[in-house]
């Protein structure tokens, strides 16, 4: 059954990149059909990812497609849990592409954008299944093709063009880190299988490959410092592609590392310490700089380099398990960090989704000339909605079951007896605390002032342009409707989720242990009894029923009048004379975040006089009388605040000046002379040595 499914999958992608490069994109129709067998391709990866997850291990020998010596697949639980996540939300992508694809306003349709996706689809497949070093590292090399192929649909555009490439750059990066501790470890044990490579024991080399391992696959999830190319890559991909790349593909670095904390047992303690340090890091950055974004875009690509810093610091809790020898802390942060995979995968797919719909229907981004989208685009705004509130971690989605999760498992540092690992829980855990309530404020601003906001009195704005008949169409709807009910029941199906999960990381920790996460069938608890306990299932029925109450109450006691609609003049400022529709915007409610943490986000502020204009609602205008409208031939002053990403501005701008002088002494060398050349292989040779003999 395996192996018959998978090869149907990777036959409808083929057929699908086939169609979609041989046709073209003239027709509606045609540009719909690679996506179609996407979502076939997909459905049959979601069948042999849940009868793996439930059965034993299944391998396929596929060496005569590669000739390379033997090469394999081996799908068993873990893969299987990846696969049943990942491809059960391709389906739901692939169907929104579809519509995306079938209709022309404001898409920018291009031949290879739908090979691209399908290639996509079968590298990730590929890599989660492969048994063997060849086999991950082709299909690694081929996702990184992928994403610049997506990244890179619109390269007529010089800033997509500089995303796509510093995209392929960060993958090849990833794919370097990750061949070279492959070959480390091959060559320990003369062997390129995966699984052979637990026989390498502790040592420098041992130490050197966890190192890379962690590094390859932290640069592809978007952890600091490899982040840079998450902010510039996702916008640059075209319409549901950005879900595919954040809300699967990504997620292949997840994978990774799961896959080689069974591989490679016991890290060091130092690198225990600096991925909880990293990933707290990473989380407080990626909210803070989603706070301040004007881009709808960027606010949730920035979010995704959060839940990056989420899932690796739930990992680092897991380390710090297996490096202090406790079997339940490594199953707590296993947990936690898997329940964060699951919320990020599937609220990722679905705001990116509704957000490709949004922005080829209103034709812009900007977050102030979106307001008052989501009453007019209905589908796509509730579905951002629900995405929005599970990346916010708010009751009652999936998104709060999985950070309570996390905190929880970050609180057990008082049961270690190591004070470094127990301050590096502690380090991390108050970052991820304070990350929580900024990811409130981030999507609180993005839900209420834009998606929620009224246009400008009088005028009008992007999202006045869409129509609601052209609001995802019918097959986006289903892949939407199917994305929600992901962000909003599967926190009710918590206590089922968690049983999956037992089955599908029993590669890693045995099945009975990750049952402790559950109290009682409907009640979960962080794997230690009597510390915390949680049941997202009545959580679902408590909230209803204690917002009617209050509710109720509320109407009571204002004998009626609570019910009445009441009409006053909006809000506009504490300045009177501040012009501009009701002044307060998705930009202005960000600045207080600009000027708190202006150290962070590296803030630079401009002023200049202008004369007065009808204001955008970003720049105060102040008037000298009346509150009304500023009087003519009076300057005012306009503010901007320009942020500044710090790892860019500190961290690679240097270094890449540092390479441009050493290129630039490097060509000196260059003399022509057959000697001087044969002396830098002599000592490119004797460094080598030293160094096979020090891992050695």
């Amino acid at each position: 059954m395996t192996g018959p499914l998978i090869a149907a999958a990777l036959g409808c992608m083929l057929a699908g990149a086939v169609v979609d490069l041989s046709l073209g994109t003239r027709s509606a129709a045609v540009r719909a059909v690679p996506y179609l067998l996407g979502a076939a391709g997909s459905a049959c990866l979601l069948a042999v990812g849940v009868h793996a997850t439930l059965s034993s291990p299944v391998a396929i020998d596929i060496t005569p497609l590669f000739d390379v010596g033997r090469s394999a697949l081996r799908v068993d639980a873990l893969s299987g849990s990846f696969l049943t996540l990942l491809f059960g939300i391709s389906v739901a992508v692939s169907l929104c592409f579809a519509s995306w694809a079938w209709s022309d306003v404001g898409r920018a349709h291009r031949r290879a954008v739908a090979t691209g996706y399908l290639s996509l689809l079968a590298s990730v497949a590929v890599v989660v299944c492969a048994a063997d070093a060849f086999v991950f590292l082709f299909a690694w090399e081929a996702l990184t093709v992928s994403f610049y192929l997506l990244t890179s649909a619109q390269r007529g555009d010089a800033e997509r063009a500089g995303a796509a490439w510093a995209t392929a750059g960060m993958g090849k990066l990833s794919g370097a880190c990750l061949l070279l501790a492959f070959l480390l470890l091959a060559g320990r044990t003369h062997s390129f299988a995966i699984a052979s490579w637990s026989a390498v024991g502790p040592g420098a080399l041992h130490d050197a490959a966890w190192v890379l391992v962690v590094v390859g696959f932290a640069a592809k999830l978007g952890v600091v410092p490899f982040q840079v190319w998450i902010p510039v890559g996702y916008p640059a991909a075209p319409g549901p592609a950005r879900a595919a790349m954040a809300g699967v593909a990504a997620n292949v670095g997840v994978y990774g590392l799961w896959r080689f904390l069974g591989v490679l047992g016991r890290p060091p303690l130092w690198l225990v310490i600096i991925v909880l340090l990293a990933g707290g890091c990473t989380a407080f950055l990626g909210i803070l700089f989603a706070g301040v974004q004007s881009r709808l875009s960027r606010v949730v690509a920035y979010s995704s380099v959060e839940h990056a810093g989420i899932i690796l610091t739930a990992y680092g809790v897991a380390l710090t398990g297996v490096a202090a020898g406790s079997r339940s802390l490594e199953v707590v942060g296993l947990v936690a960090a898997s329940l964060q995979v699951v919320a990020h995968a599937v609220a990722k797919s679905a705001a990116f989704c509704s957000l490709g719909f949004v922005e080829a229907g209103a034709g812009t981004d900007d977050l102030d000339a979106l307001r008052g989208v989501g009453r007019r685009l209905r589908w796509s705004g509730a579905a951002f909605g629900a995405a929005a509130l599970a990346l916010a971690g708010l009751p009652p989605t999936v998104g709060f079951v999985s950070e309570w999760f996390v905190l929880e498992a970050l609180m057990q540092q008082f049961r270690l007896g190591g004070l470094a690992l127990r301050l590096g829980l502690a380090g991390a855990g108050a970052l991820v605390a304070l990350t929580t309530g900024l990811a409130a404020l981030a999507f609180i601003r993005v839900l209420g002032l834009t998606f929620l906001g009224r246009p400008a009195a009088g005028g009008t704005t992007a999202g006045d342009r869409g129509t609601t008949a052209g609001d995802a169409g019918p097959l986006g709807r289903i892949g939407l409707v199917a994305l929600v009910l992901g962000c909003l029941g599967l926190a009710a199906a918590s206590p089922w989720e968690v049983r999956f999960l037992a089955q599908g990381l029993r590669p890693l920790v045995p099945r009975r242990a990750t049952l402790h996460a559950l109290k009682s069938p409907w009640v979960l608890q962080p794997v230690y009894h009597g510390f915390s306990i949680l049941s997202p299932s009545w959580l679902w029925i408590a909230l209803p029923v204690a917002c009617a109450g209050v509710l109720g109450m509320a109407a009571l006691a204002s004998s009626g009048g609570f019910l009445r609609i009441r009409r006053v003049p909006a809000w506009r400022s504490a300045t009177a004379g501040v012009a501009g529709p009701s002044s307060y915007t998705a930009f202005g409610f960000a600045n207080p975040l600009r000027h708190v943490l202006a150290n962070v986000l590296g803030a630079e502020r401009t002023r200049r006089l202008r004369p007065p204009v009808s204001s955008d609602g970003r720049a105060p205008t102040v008037a000298p009388s009346s509150p009304g409208a500023p009087s003519p031939g009076v300057a005012h002053v306009e503010s901007t605040t320009r942020v500044v990403e710090p790892v860019e501005a500190y961290l690679y701008q240097p270094a890449w000046r540092a390479v441009s002088k050493l290129v630039d002494a490097a060509r000196r060398l260059q003399s022509g002379s057959l000697n001087a050349y044969v002396a830098y292989m002599l000592g490119a040779l004797v460094v080598a040595l030293v160094v096979v003999a020090v891992l050695g």
